[in-house]
């Protein structure tokens, strides 16, 4: 049926692919959530190996919430977006406090741990404990809205994608469709001859006219700033001083920044510092000095 995807052609497709992924390969849900809050903005293949290292030092929800979040701030270096550590940590704090220890199955008790939004909650769902829900990431946003031929909104998608989830299957079907939007449908060259859902795409139906629907359409990434040479660069190496164990005093900011010759760059310094004590991936002390958590 054209406009949505057809449900054996897919899952013939993206059967046995990329099973050498590691969390595909494990219903941990503690697991699963360490995968997906790592894979968010960052690269498969920086992942894997630090998603081993991870869960060796932080096997449990219980390890990491008795460890300091500055142990899992440290653990995090080099996958970037450290918000992310401190969200895994207070989850986790969150998961012993009020779940026994045990990442929650359920939908609302998900949504309610701290850094979950609905993607992360529904893939826990689906990846641990196999539910038929559906999980809708830049890559699925980007099929749904090309099959629909129409930019969708966040309530239509999830809607749309839901629907669509075969019975019995939401483990297959939502890595199915994450690999499709990786792989095949991807944001530029979209390699829609190969695609299996070709023949049920409004938009390739249709011509691949301009504009592309899924251009501002619900879960679609608009992209992120260049990072070398910006204001995250300068911050992310001063936090990386501080993974090495020291306080950073005020008037060291600035070199740890990196920012000895940028115009404002002791103002900018400041700024990166107040940033990271905001963000709860850093303390600072009476003197302004600042330490990891």
């Amino acid at each position: 049926m054209l406009g949505s995807p057809d449900v054996e052609a897919v899952l013939a497709w993206s059967a046995g692919r990329r099973d050498e992924l590691p969390w595909r390969q494990t219903r941990d849900p503690w697991a699963v959530l360490v995968s997906e809050l790592m894979l968010q903005q960052t690269q498969v293949a920086r992942v894997v190996p630090r998603w081993h290292q991870f869960l060796e030092r932080f096997p449990t929800a219980l390890v990491c919430a008795q460890a300091p979040v500055g142990d899992v701030v440290t653990e995090w270096a080099g996958l970037g977006y450290n918000r992310r550590a401190v969200n895994l940590h207070r989850a986790a704090v969150a998961v012993v406090a009020q779940h026994g220890g045990v990442v929650p199955d359920d939908l609302d008790a998900l949504l309610a741990l701290p850094g979950l939004g609905p993607y992360t909650a529904r893939a826990v769902l689906a990846f641990a404990y196999e539910r038929d829900v559906a999980v809708v990431d830049t890559n699925v946003g980007r099929i749904l809205a090309r099959q629909r031929g129409e930019r969708l909104t966040a309530r239509v998608a999830q809607t749309f994608a839901d629907d669509i989830v075969p019975i019995g299957m939401g483990w297959s079907w939502n890595q199915g469709l994450l690999d499709l939007g990786a792989l095949v449908c991807t944001k530029r060259s979209p390699n829609c001859e190969t695609c299996p859902t070709s023949t049920t795409c409004s938009w390739f139906c249709g011509g691949s006219s301009e504009p592309d629907p899924a251009i501002g359409s619900a879960a679609v990434s608009k992209g992120q700033s260049k990072f070398i040479g910006s204001f995250r660069e300068g911050r992310a190496r001063l936090l990386d001083v501080l993974r090495t164990g020291v306080e950073v005093a005020p008037e060291q900011f600035r070199d740890a920044c990196g920012w000895n010759e940028r115009e404002g760059g002791h103002l900018d310094a400041v700024r990166a510092a107040d940033s990271l004590v905001r963000d709860g991936l850093a303390i600072a002390g009476c003197d302004g000095a600042l330490s990891l958590p």
